[in-house]
């Protein structure tokens, strides 16, 4: 029985394209594929992919301005894959609009979760707001108010609330310290990425069993922050 997802991949290299064809045909996933901006653009329009895997490098035109037009007019998840593993690109990539960003070479394993992630944002946002998210003992039920680790109550500041609650709305996605700072904070603060720092480090003493090893707050480095997969 055939996935009901359908997944634009956006590659010109036409052996990586056919390995992520093979992959994802092999997990009952639709897949529509394409090696230039211009049909992808045209592929978005006309058939509505569940997501799509974009590579950066394309012969007619540069990754991120086809992820910007795009998402002037679509919500559809993107995954960026792209060669280009400097910070800034990431970042870029990710305020433009990108679910998430793997770096080649990437292994099967890798690339499936990130897929499975994104395809999961992109129901969600469909779906409306969840109220409550669990994952590994910790409990965050945002109708209430409510944090808990392993069944205990955690007190947290209205902003180390908010930037949870923010990262859980968002769990399995690579967040820039900027969005987080826009979200958390308002457009027009003075906010720098030091007092995020301060807040997570706080956040951290609070829910983690080791603050130092991380379980549930990931640091994507230069970056931003990852929350694990939420239920």
């Amino acid at each position: 029985m055939r996935n009901a997802a359908t997944i634009l991949i956006v590659e010109d290299d036409e052996r990586i394209r056919n390995y992520m064809r093979t992959v994802l045909a092999s997990c009952d996933y639709a897949v529509l594929e394409t090696g230039n901006a211009k049909t992808a653009l045209s592929i978005v329009a006309s058939h509505n992919p569940d997501l799509v895997i974009l590579d950066l490098g394309l012969p007619d035109r540069d990754g991120q301005e086809l992820l910007s037009e795009m998402r002037q007019w679509s919500r559809v998840p993107v995954v960026v894959i792209s060669a280009r593993g400097l910070e800034k690109d990431k970042v870029t990539a990710l305020d433009n609009g990108a679910d998430d960003y793997i770096t080649k070479p990437f292994g099967t394993d890798e690339l499936l979760a990130r897929i499975r992630a994104a395809l999961r944002h992109g129901r969600q946002r469909n779906e409306g707001e969840r109220t409550v998210f669990s994952g590994n003992g910790l409990v965050v039920d945002t109708e209430r108010r409510i944090v808990r680790v392993d069944g205990q109550p955690i007190h947290l500041t209205q902003i180390e609330y908010k930037i949870v609650t923010l990262l859980c709305r968002n769990s399995g996605k690579v967040l820039t310290h900027d969005y987080m700072i826009r979200e958390v904070w308002g457009p027009f603060s003075n906010c720098d990425t030091q007092l995020l720092r301060v807040n997570m480090a706080n956040i951290r003493r609070k829910i983690e069993k080791d603050p130092t090893m991380p379980e549930y707050i990931a640091t994507e480095i230069g970056v931003g922050y990852r929350m694990i997969e939420m239920d």
